[in-house]
This record gives structure tokens, C-alpha cells and sequence, in this order.
């Protein structure tokens, strides 16, 4: 089980569990995934299905929860928000050496590192693409969370109190080096945490990458719900303002990588078509900017540990320029912070 499926027990334990699915079953790791491994599965008749499962070796504690992750994407299947059906969730570590979940496969692209997703839309289609992107950030934030069961998914109040606390934890266990610009913006973000205005879903990783695109432009489902949790959803917005490029932004600008579509509108019109899509106020999101940029740089310390150390499967990845990017954005994050 080198690449993180025993193919014989999760084969039989398919066939029992998911109604319709036939052996043989092929298996094939997708690339791009940086934390818990995710697998195209295709079965003897040609049916596709995904299967999310942790990394190979230790992982932080709290990180790589399979049934909270199942239990957030069954909960949203009702409502506006687009997620892969969910089909079966496995906690018999037997099976696989670790619990896993399978989903259904949802068509789309998903567009990748920065400067991939440039053609693959025509102006019209890329403007449809980001408008939806919007749209369905705003319908996440506007989910009854006791209505669809969430409502004890995590602490409601004080988010970013626990996400600093956390992040800064974890920063400390993964670390692979000194980053004084970690400690420093850690220390201005705590200073000056905005009052929470709003209560709902976080997604915590809501981007352009993280979601199957139709070919029409529209999103057909929103993926890697990893991170998410309940708090304040302003950190949603701040999180993809970083990952929505202006024209006049040199390279490199956003906070991870950031995909660039035809027909994209400028930050100020995503701000504006939020506000108007949830009638809410969207102040202070400098600070929410610079957040997000410190705990993406800790989570992204903790992907880079987890690749030095040889558990994310056959992945090639370029360590250098992994460790680069942590310390490129605790720098963006301690420059914002300071002009907080």
C-alpha cells in the first residue's frame, strides 16, 4: 500500500458500500492535492468516483479529519452551494490504514498553478466564471448552519482568536526554519483583531482552485473542505481578495498561486457584487488580507514538511520553491499587517 490504497480491502469494502459500483476497480492519484490524498477510482464499467483519504505518515492533530469533511459536504448537498455528492464514509482503519471517504465525480476543470487557466475560457465565460465564484461564496455565507445540521461543527464566536492560536501552534510544530516575519505579523494581527460582524461557514481555502469549473463558465462544484469550520466569514473574502489579481498587480501578487481568467473583474467590483449579494458590510479587509496571508504561510510550512518528510505519496514537487513561497508570504503578510 506504497501510494496509500490497499487495493484488495478497499475494493471489497466499494463493492459492499456504494450502491452501483462494479469490480475491478482502477485507482489513480490526481495530481495538485497537497494535503489528504485524493484518487480518481473508475470501475468496471466505467463509472468514476473520488476517494479523499490523510497523507501516508504523522499528521498534525485536528488536521485531515475524513467524516468532518464528509459530514460538512453531505450537510451542503441540499442547499445553493455546488459540492461532489457525497456516497460513503469508511472509519475502519482495517480498511485502509487510515479512515477515507468517496464522493461522487463531478465534470469540470480545474484550473491550476498561475498562468494555466489564462485561455481556457473566453472573456464571457471567464467573467461567468468569477461573477459565480461570488455568488456561491455568498450563498455558502448565507446557509441556516443549525438548519442543515452544522450548527456544533465547531465554536461559532471569536474566530480569529482560535485561528491564531491555532495557526501559531501549528507554525511552531511544522516550522522547518526561523521566519521572524512569522512571530512579528503574529503579533500585529492580534493587536488589532477586528470586532466578528458575521457568523456562518468558513470555507477557509475558497479560490479559483478549488473548484470545478463547467465549460458554459459556471461553478459546478466547490471543492477541498478541508480547513473549513464555523466563525467569521469576512475571512473568506479576505483569503480570495488575495487570490483575485488586479490588471496593475505585478507578478506574483496573491497569496498562493493565482489563476488569471479572461474577463475578470477588478477586486473593487468583487467587493461591491459580495456586498450587494449578501447586504453586508465588508470594512477592515486589509486586516482579513494580512490574516490570511499568515496562516496560509502556516499551512503551507506544514504541506512543505509533509513533502520533506515523505508522506504525501509520488509527488513531484520543487521543495525550494515550496519553502519560498512560505517565506513570501509571511513577508506580504507582515507588510499589510504593519499598515494595518
Amino acid at each position: 500500500m506504497s501510494d496509500g490504497i490497499d487495493r484488495e480491502k478497499v475494493s471489497a469494502w466499494l463493492e459492499a458500500e456504494i450502491p452501483g459500483l462494479a469490480p475491478p476497480f482502477t485507482f489513480a492519484l490526481i495530481a495538485g492535492g497537497r494535503s489528504n490524498l485524493t484518487f480518481r477510482v473508475e470501475d468496471a464499467n466505467g463509472r468514476l468516483v473520488v476517494l479523499r483519504r490523510p497523507p501516508l505518515g504523522a499528521v498534525l492533530a485536528t488536521a485531515h479529519d475524513m467524516a468532518r469533511e464528509y459530514r460538512i459536504i453531505d450537510a451542503l448537498g441540499p442547499t445553493k452551494v455546488p459540492v461532489p455528492p457525497a456516497l460513503g464514509l469508511c472509519t475502519d482503519e482495517a480498511v485502509n490504514g487510515a479512515p477515507f471517504y468517496v464522493m461522487d465525480y463531478v465534470q469540470g476543470v480545474v484550473l491550476g498553478e498561475a498562468g494555466s487557466g489564462e485561455d481556457a475560457f473566453d472573456a464571457s465565460a471567464g467573467r461567468r466564471a468569477m461573477d459565480h465564484l461570488i455568488e456561491v461564496l455568498a450563498d455558502l455565507h448565507a446557509v441556516d448552519i443549525d438548519a442543515i445540521g452544522l450548527g456544533d461543527l465547531a465554536k461559532k464566536e471569536a474566530y480569529l482568536d482560535r485561528q491564531l492560536k491555532r495557526w501559531a501552534g501549528q507554525w511552531e510544530k511544522s516550522k522547518q526554519r526561523e521566519l521572524p516575519a512569522m512571530e512579528e505579523a503574529h503579533a500585529l494581527l492580534v493587536q488589532a483583531k477586528p470586532p466578528q460582524l458575521y457568523t456562518g461557514i468558513v470555507h477557509g481555502d475558497y479560490r479559483l482552485g478549488n473548484v470545478l469549473l463547467a465549460p458554459e463558465g459556471r461553478v459546478a462544484a466547490v471543492l477541498d473542505w478541508e480547513l473549513c469550520t464555523l466563525g467569521d466569514t469576512l475571512a473568506d473574502v479576505g483569503y480570495l481578495l488575495n487570490n483575485w489579481p488586479d490588471p496593475a498587480d505585478p507578478p506574483a501578487a496573491g497569496a498562493a498561486s493565482v489563476v488569471v481568467l479572461q474577463g475578470c473583474p477588478s477586486r473593487a467590483e468583487f467587493i461591491a457584487a459580495y456586498a450587494e449579494r449578501t447586504g453586508r458590510a465588508v470594512g477592515e479587509l486589509d486586516y482579513y488580507r494580512a490574516f490570511q496571508m499568515w496562516r496560509l504561510a502556516a499551512i503551507c510550512e506544514g504541506v512543505y514538511a509533509r513533502f520533506r518528510q515523505k508522506v504525501m505519496g509520488d509527488q513531484k514537487v520543487d521543495l525550494g520553491l515550496m519553502e519560498a513561497q512560505t517565506t513570501f508570504l509571511a513577508n506580504s503578510a507582515l507588510a499589510l499587517a504593519r499598515n494595518i
